[in-house]
């Protein structure tokens, strides 16, 4: 088993899209169902984002960022070395864990007091 597919791998997203959108669909999907999708970002409110390095959705997380960025939405990006998807919940003590679930609860709590 690959270390990207510990928790959540390709067939897992396979799976995942098809009961979200409830049919195979690749071409057609609506930017309302995935955001990354659309081509206008403009205006699209601060955004918090966080991946684990060997996540299988890092790369597509990172040039959504990049996107963002790239239009001026403020956005702040966390990747986590060695982290795979869901790493915070399952080895909830585990050092990364903490400071992710650290970091995301203050950026919480950032956004919430604008």
């Amino acid at each position: 088993m690959a270390a990207e597919d510990m928790v959540w791998g390709r067939p897992a997203s396979l799976l995942g899209w098809k009961a979200y959108l409830g049919e195979d669909r690749q071409g057609d999907v609506s930017p309302y169902a995935a955001p990354s999708r659309a081509e206008d970002l403009s205006g699209l409110p601060p955004a918090y984002m966080m991946i684990g390095e060997l996540d299988l959705m890092r790369d597509e997380n990172i040039e959504y960022a990049m996107r963002l960025m790239q239009v001026g939405v403020p956005i702040e990006l966390h990747v986590y070395p060695g982290a795979f998807h869901g790493f915070e919940g399952l080895v909830p003590n585990a050092a990364v864990s903490v400071r992710a679930v650290n970091e995301y609860t203050e950026a919480l709590k950032r956004g919430l007091s604008r």
